[in-house]
């Protein structure tokens, strides 16, 4: 048996035992959704930041440095401000109003905070999770079958399903807490290997000034933070977009969970010297795999998809095989699916609490007893995980020209639209009404499809800025614009608010 296969079948035994440990730790619904709002900062941050990060990480964000070079690292600033604004201005706030309203899920803290007694919001925000958790989990999934076929071999649909088996395993039987558990194990690996990479592959090199030299001869713009042609209008549009990736970590689901689930206020100050740390070194090792990898393994005449495949994606698992030992590999593979398993296990549960917790329990059938409420919710995870099974495989035959990073992204930012203007202006604007909520969370629902597919279509200079600009900006910016002017309009809503008024201010 190779080596590389050993390591792999460790990490996918860990994971089950990690399944099994915590199974024994399930005794209630809260306990399976929310590992009974127990969590100290290190799991919390350290579990945030591996289901944030996702496999577009290690394939996506590698192969981003590689295509496009020092532009690349505009990411690394978004994620950055991203994850800081995050832990440093709201996170502490909403784990205060989630302590006090009980609530166990995003929709469970949305209903509280506005007195939603129509079930509306919980409603809306169940079914946009199902949507994109679906796409976005699938693009897990399409991303863990490509990290079998590159680094072993494997057949594509034999990768995916392994991969895809050994998480709804631990899934269904630990819950939460198995989860959050693989994310401390995961998030780790994955920190290691692009820490330590990076720095190999520069002694290997003979230092950044020989990469450096090495990619200006290749193409000037890999050089240049402005990307080719320098500030142009376009560059300017692509650096913007690069940059709104961070903007789904203010809010979205399956990151905050983790602070809804946290113990105490207490803990987020150290959550975020871990989160900002973490992010900043792991961001930075990949994009510069990605051009260190580039300057190895390409000439100034190769063709960047013959030798690194679409958007350089495979560049993580072509670099390893030069710089890694052999006996070593299977770390670095279970690092790549660390990343893209971190996050499928997240929005599982994320998906899987909002169609039981939200749905079935607090409108249908509030009298269910948490034994049965656990059994449901294991039964949903299972049949979620199927759809999004069966919607990754669909994509990967139906658009083989697809990349990891198109496909993540763009569940990505169809979570982040629909959730992150609303949880941002819940906690911080007293005058955002629950009309305004429901408006901000189904027109950034709607705006992601549309400036993804309808507006770069358009002709001449319009569709090519629209293209350059991606969807996750202009469909935020939708998203909050709307929720504003409802709100401001919304005479009977913003008389309902002044019984909330003073819970904010406290």
């Amino acid at each position: 048996m190779s080596p590389k296969l050993v390591g792999i079948l460790v990490y996918l035994l860990i994971l089950l035992g990690i399944g099994w440990f915590a199974s024994r730790r399930v005794k209630s619904l809260g306990d399976y959704i929310a590992a009974g709002k127990r969590l100290g900062f290190l799991p919390a941050a350290l579990s945030a930041r591996a289901t944030g990060e996702s496999a577009w990480l290690l394939l996506g964000l590698t192969g981003m440095g590689a295509a496009i070079g020092l532009q690349a690292f505009w990411v690394v600033v978004g994620e950055i401000v991203g994850v800081g604004i995050a832990w440093l201005a709201m996170n502490r706030r909403f784990n205060r109003l989630t302590t006090k309203y009980g609530a166990l899920t995003i929709p469970d803290y949305l209903e509280a905070r506005f007195r939603d007694t129509s079930h509306s919001l919980r409603l809306v925000s169940a079914c946009a999770l199902v949507v994109f958790v679906m796409i976005y989990v699938s693009a897990q999934i399409d991303a863990t079958a490509t990290a079998f076929n590159s680094f072993l071999g494997w057949n594509y649909l034999t990768g995916a399903v392994v991969g895809f088996s050994v998480v709804v395993i631990y899934i269904v039987a630990g819950g939460f807490l198995a989860v959050v558990w693989s994310d401390v194990f995961q998030g780790t690996l994955m920190f290691i290997g692009l820490v330590t990479i990076p720095i190999i592959g520069l002694f290997y090199a003979g230092g950044w000034n020989n990469v450096a030299d090495g990619l200006e001869a290749q193409d000037p713009g890999l050089m240049s933070i402005w990307g080719p042609a320098g500030l142009t209008l376009n560059n300017l549009l692509a650096i913007v977009a690069l940059v709104s990736i961070g903007l789904g970590f203010l809010g979205s689901p399956q990151v905050f969970v983790r602070i809804l689930a946290l113990k105490s206020e207490c803990e987020v100050k150290k959550g975020a010297i871990v989160a900002i740390f973490y992010t900043t070194l792991t961001d930075c090792g990949a994009v510069m795999i990605g051009m260190i990898g580039r300057h190895l393994l390409m000439g100034p005449q190769d063709s960047l998809v013959a030798v690194l495949g679409a958007n350089g994606q495979d560049v993580l698992p072509l670099i390893v095989e030069i710089l890694i030992p052999v006996t070593l590999i299977g770390l670095v593979i279970a690092g790549v699916l660390s990343a893209a398993m971190s996050t499928v296990d997240s929005l599982l549960m994320v998906a899987a609490s909002s169609v039981v917790r939200d749905v079935y329990q607090r409108i249908m059938n509030p009298s269910l007893p948490d034994e049965s409420l656990v059994r449901l919710c294991r039964l949903t995870t299972v049949v979620l995980a199927m759809g999004a099974f069966a919607l990754a495989m669909t994509v990967a035959y139906a658009i083989p020209e697809r990349t990891v990073f198109w496909f993540i992204v763009f569940g990505w930012s169809g979570i982040a639209a629909t959730f992150c203007p609303t949880m941002i202006l819940s906690l911080f604007w007293k005058r955002f009404t629950r009309r305004g909520a429901l408006a901000a969370m189904i027109s950034g629902f709607l705006a992601v499809p549309f400036f993804k597919f309808v507006m770069p279509a358009l002709p001449g200079a319009t569709g090519e800025a629209f293209a350059n600009l991606e969807e996750m900006f202009p469909a935020f910016v939708v998203g909050f614009t709307v929720a504003i002017f409802v709100s401001l309009f919304d005479r009977k809503g913003q008389l309902a608010l002044q019984g909330i008024e003073a819970e904010l201010k406290s």
